[in-house]
């Protein structure tokens, strides 16, 4: 087996910065298993059918094919199920009976090489009957619309908390409805009513590293290594599949090549532990790019609001329906898509909230977490429609938001927690930022746009951490954190230094794994910091109580006498090497200080039973120029902001930041897919277009702003996914206050900003010629 690399001791708080850039790094795509076969996945051609045959026999008879894995074996699984979910359990671990969208797993191969594995899906063959089949969540809400799936096996208290309410005999995998004071009255009265429509793409999330698991499944264990970012998620479905204890099922989390929530929950491992039980041997399944978009992908969405402003220009009404289309499975769908009615709301105190969220299966790939689940395409309709208010009203759009914003303090939505960031301070540092930014280099007309978004992380606040002080005063920290680019072990180490009072030099992170590491939700929703580092900060806290017990103990005295420093303790009387305090304390220089944190609902005193633990924010401010002929958008400069509470590592927050910036640039500006006949036409690196180095601003400022409320250590909150909630309508209000276009529709191509520019002409040329 390929030996995990262990992180050097040294002063920079990121050691995988070194690892990476030098290649030493080990990740889930690296690893090797002596005996490992490679596996490889054959996928359905056809968006809705019954599959009527399987034949096998051909790839069998190759030489150097080990297994063929159908849904016929899904019989024989020792679990107590073969389908999983997160709300729904709607996914069998390979394609039973029928296939939903193209891309399906139908069959896999484990073979002793990847060549091998591929020609013998080649061999296999499958007889289809079609089905019709539905694209668009407004074909799969229409009467008579195909059914994706016939069955709602509803689950509770899963993935996230509650359940779904999906609607049996349809489409919908989620109904969700709220309402807090009296909408349709406010509508009716003497207001000024705002209703529009904005769409939203499908999005592939595009990490570095696609999807990857190595499976060993032997009699009574499982072991797996993953890219995935929920470790004890993997673990408990796997154990649910293949009858496995989750004592027996040990999930490794080497270094993951990104991820943005597309490999979040439960994706490929338990299809892979499957072809390993079939096997009887480690195999190893490793997508490619193209076969990752087939996986997961954002939710695309349509969203209408109807707002109401009074004559002082305050809102006073807001009605969302959001519109979600979640794919062939549910995943995370229906929690995205409540998030995306509640995140439509904006950073604004509302009176009266009525709010919509439907969440639609289609035959098309499964949606997924991804970076803000549901906040982009919420926040692109609201802040959007934020500017069509302002201009309608002849205000100024920065003015009136700040009029509308919720104070801190003050609620969002009533069962909420109210907002913990000052959003007036976000949106003018954002806009400072953007103006201390050098001039660019351009000498066309340039149009500015604005924008704020605020979401509700959906985080469940279960997780723990172990730390050890040696005696020689280094310290191990051990966490089911997955490190997927972000720098949480790096986050991990600061804390520990921090609370330890021990160099970095001393401190490392141990690589995830449910056998040696405490309990953890999960990877995402900027969680890391707040809920492992506050676990880590917990853990320490009680080494230090054990230490100042002993030393008192040992020395005299009460243990408030005795404080950490660096490799020893202070009292009273002197100092004493932790080396010499456990010679003392045990007879012999041997021993260490274990402890331990946890972190549940009850933490701070029951504060973190109130959702959500924090609310995650970004400004943007941004500045464009037009290529008029083309359509051709170039953004040339943006300034952010965001309230992180406490900066735990600047260089990385402010890349997180600005790489969420980039990101968000892509949904704007390109990234989309494209479906004809039921089918994905552009998914390779060369038809689907995310942004390069050509396309990212020319100049950046990013402002992170430091209250010290959070709930985290030292006052911190997440941060990573605020940054790309306001940058699509950032860039639109620009084209409109730039060139008096507003588009509702993503991503704003060329093509579709020419013709807008041209529809634009001809109604002023139609205009003149009346006059």
């Amino acid at each position: 087996m390929h030996s995990p690399t262990h992180l050097p001791l040294h002063k920079e708080p990121r050691a995988d910065y070194v690892q990476k850039v030098t290649g030493t790094a080990t990740f889930a795509s690296d690893i090797e298993v002596p005996g490992m076969l490679h596996g490889k996945i054959l996928r359905s051609t056809v968006p809705h059918a019954r599959i009527r045959r399987i034949d096998a026999s051909a790839a069998l008879a190759m030489p150097g094919v080990v297994a063929v894995l159908t849904g016929e074996d899904l019989k024989h699984l020792p679990g107590s199920t073969t389908r999983w979910g997160l709300s729904l359990r709607d996914r069998p671990v390979i394609a039973l009976e029928k296939v939903r969208y193209v891309g399906d797993p139908v069959a896999a191969v484990a073979a002793m090489d990847e060549r091998t594995a591929e020609e013998a899906l080649e061999a296999i063959v499958v007889d289809y009957e079609t089905l019709p089949y539905v694209t668009t969540a407004r074909e799969a809400l229409a009467e008579g619309a195909p059914l994706v799936h016939q069955d709602m096996d509803k689950l509770k208290d899963y993935y996230f908390r509650g359940e779904c309410a999906p609607v049996p005999g349809t489409n919908q995998f989620q109904q969700w409805n709220y309402e807090s004071g009296t909408v349709e009255e406010v509508f009716a009265g003497d207001v000024r009513v705002f209703e529009d429509t904005f769409t939203f793409p499908m999005v592939f999330h595009y990490a570095m590293e696609p999807h990857v698991c190595v499976a060993h499944w032997k009699p009574n264990s499982l072991e797996i290594w993953s890219g995935g970012q929920t470790p004890t998620a993997i673990q408990r479905v796997c154990s649910e599949i293949l009858g496995v204890p989750l004592a027996c099922v040990r999930v490794h989390s080497p270094y993951v090549g990104g991820g943005f929530g597309g490999k979040a929950s439960v994706k490929i491992d338990p299809l892979v532990a499957s072809l390993s039980w079939k096997a009887r041997a480690p195999v190893r399944v490793c997508l490619s790019i193209p076969e990752s978009m087939l996986t997961c992908r954002r939710l695309d969405a349509e969203l209408t609001l109807k707002t109401a402003v009074n004559a002082q220009g305050r809102i006073v009404a807001k009605s969302v329906r959001a519109v979600l289309n979640g794919g062939a499975y549910a995943d995370t769908g229906p929690s995205i898509a409540v998030k995306a009615a509640i995140r439509a709301i904006g950073p604004y105190h509302i009176p009266n909230l009525k709010l919509e969220a439907v969440g639609v299966y289609t035959n098309t790939v499964p949606g997924a977490a991804f970076r803000s689940i549901g906040g982009p395409q919420a926040v692109w309709a609201t802040e959007s429609q934020m500017d069509i208010i302002a201009a309608a009203l002849g205000r100024d759009p920065v003015e009136f938001r700040l009029l509308n914003m919720a104070d801190k303090g003050q609620t969002v939505k009533p069962d909420l927690r109210p907002m913990d960031v000052d959003m007036r301070r976000s949106l003018r540092e954002a806009m400072r930022s953007l103006d201390s930014l050098p001039e660019a280099k351009h000498a066309g007309r340039r149009g500015r746009g604005v924008a704020v978004g605020a979401s509700d992380p959906g985080i469940m606040p279960i997780g723990g951490a172990i730390v050890r002080l040696r005696a020689d005063g280094s310290v191990n920290v051990s966490a089911n954190t997955v490190e997927i680019g972000q720098g949480s072990r790096g986050v991990l180490r600061i804390i520990a230094e921090k609370v330890l009072r021990q160099p970095l030099r001393m401190i490392a992170v141990a690589e995830p794994d449910t056998l040696q590491a405490p309990y953890d939700w999960g990877t995402g929703a900027s969680r890391s910091t707040v809920i492992i580092g506050l676990a880590v900060q917990m853990a320490c806290e009680d080494v230090i109580r054990q230490v100042a017990d002993t030393a008192a103990e040992v020395l005299g005295g009460a243990p408030e006498d005795y404080r950490i420093e660096e490799g020893r303790i202070e009292g009273p009387d002197g100092s004493i090497s932790f080396m010499e305090l456990l010679r003392r304390f045990n007879g012999m220089a041997a021993g260490e200080f274990l402890g331990v944190g946890r972190v549940n609902a009850n933490t701070k005193d029951g504060a973190f039973k109130l959702a959500p633990l924090f609310w995650e924010t970004g400004a943007n401010a941004c500045e464009i120029a037009l290529d008029e002929g083309t359509g051709a958008i170039r953004v040339l400069r943006v300034g952010g902001a965001a309230d992180l509470g406490y900066v735990m590592n600047r260089k990385a927050a402010e890349g997180q930041d600005e790489g969420a910036m980039v990101m968000g640039l892509g949904h704007t500006l390109s990234e989309e897919y494209i479906y004809e006949d039921g089918q994905v036409v552009n998914g390779t690196l060369f038809d689907y277009k995310v942004p390069n180095m050509e396309d990212v601003p020319l100049h950046v400022g990013t402002t992170l702003i430091e209250s010290g409320d959070g709930p985290g250590p030292f006052g911190a909150r997440g941060g990573g996914e605020g940054a790309i909630l306001p940058v699509a309508p950032a860039v639109a209000n620009a084209l409109f206050q730039g060139w008096g276009i507003r588009i509702k529709e993503l991503p704003l191509t060329p093509e579709r900003v020419w013709r807008a520019l041209e529809a634009a002409r001809a109604g002023r040329e139609r205009t003149t010629d009346k006059n």
